[in-house]
């Protein structure tokens, strides 16, 4: 008999009160390893930017406007394969004011000149060239609002007030996660005709196309110098930086969901600490039995701890049996689809597995601490 065996049937004398500590761990460990994975993909968002693209904005702000003419000096730049353009649109479905997805103006030539993980068919693209009310929208996108190519679809506008119709040119697909499939892209030119004089010509930023990624940070304090004389200064970065910009106005909430996982595993030892403390209380006599027949108070806290770090295991491993079907094949699909542009990759990391079980038991070591010192210091 080892101290493994003798802790294992020392959980099975109550198998009732550890089934449900082991549970409750478990549920709380879903919990964490769902938190934990939020910040793991929300980080790999940036991983699957495009390395051979760079971002031009204005130099302040991302939400202030420059001049459409930059474009056509941008293009010039050498090392500057193609740009395109976009503003931000803010749409809404006047049905579901509070289903949000991404709704931009843009060139569709440039556009998917520059974006060519954009997979639309030859008619596709020519139908959208033709028409000025004509959009393009992710497959994603088409199947949430039901949508096929043909139909009439009225968008309200938030930064543009109104209500903008459209008719469907295209469905698209993405051959790679930088792409957003849920996504609704329309002509620009419609957007700015409509708007009063003073707000014309003005774009939100300008997406260009490298020959060498390796270049990218030359290319982009190339663009710069030639803005920098005139009256609107810009920024230039890459695809992978600006995306990271973009998240850092979430920092607060990246934040609350780390302070949310440390919670989490205080909850952890709680529960943990609860049941082993109950289970030393009502072996005190057999813990002054074997001290009476030779062993040391080390012993003891050998049982103890080791009770406790095996129960950690055992919800540990059935926290994460829990979590692949809950977190990363409900709500991960659900995500990728509905939110590719934030989540393009939603998947627990092994690195997040491993941490979870280990956290688990070290967590039953911690918890064990109290009731093992005091178990050891009982007279015979």
């Amino acid at each position: 008999m080892n101290f493994a065996k003798l802790a294992a049937r020392n959980l099975a004398r109550n198998k009732f009160r550890v089934t449900l500590t082991i549970f409750g761990v478990a549920i709380a460990l879903v919990a964490f390893v769902l938190l934990r994975t939020v910040l793991t993909a929300w980080e790999v968002a940036a991983e699957y930017a495009a390395k051979d693209r760079v971002a031009t904005r204005h130099k302040v702000s991302i939400v202030m406007v420059i001049p459409k003419r930059y474009v056509e000096q941008v293009r010039e730049v050498p090392g500057v394969k193609a740009a395109t353009y976009a503003n931000w649109f803010g749409g809404r479905d006047p049905h579901s004011p509070d289903e949000f997805f991404p709704t931009l103006a843009v060139d569709p030539a440039s556009f998917l000149e520059v974006y060519d993980e954009v997979e639309l068919d030859a008619e596709s693209r020519q139908r959208w060239f033709d028409d000025r009310q004509g959009a393009v929208i992710g497959d994603v996108l088409a199947r949430k609002l039901d949508l096929h190519v043909g139909d009439r679809y009225t968008l309200a506008g938030t930064i543009f007030p109104g209500d903008w119709e459209f008719r469907i040119s295209g469905i698209y697909r993405a051959t790679r996660k930088s792409m957003d499939r849920s996504e609704f892209f329309f002509h620009w030119n419609y957007l700015n005709e409509t708007l009063p004089e003073k707000r014309r010509d003005q774009i939100g930023w300008i997406i260009g196309r490298i020959d060498d990624p390796t270049r990218a940070a030359e290319i982009t304090r190339a663009i710069d110098q030639v803005f920098d004389s005139q009256d609107t200064q810009t920024l230039s970065m890459s695809e992978r930086a600006m995306n990271l910009q973009f998240m850092a106005m979430f920092d607060a909430l990246l934040k609350a969901l780390n302070w949310v996982s440390l919670i989490i595993l205080i909850i952890l030892l709680m529960i943990l600490g609860n049941t082993v403390a109950m289970g030393v209380r009502e072996r005190t006599n057999e813990y002054g039995v074997l001290r009476a027949i030779g062993f040391l108070p080390k012993h003891v806290v050998m049982f103890v701890v080791g009770e406790s770090m095996l129960l950690g295991r055992e919800a540990g491993v059935v926290g994460i049996a829990l979590s692949y079907p809950i977190v990363q094949y409900m709500m991960g699909r659900w995500l990728e689809e509905n939110m590719g542009g934030m989540f393009p990759y939603f998947r627990i990391e092994p690195g997040t597995t491993v941490a979870a079980i280990l956290a688990a038991i070290m967590l039953g070591a911690v918890a064990a601490t109290i009731p093992a010192w005091r178990a050891s210091r009982l007279g015979i």
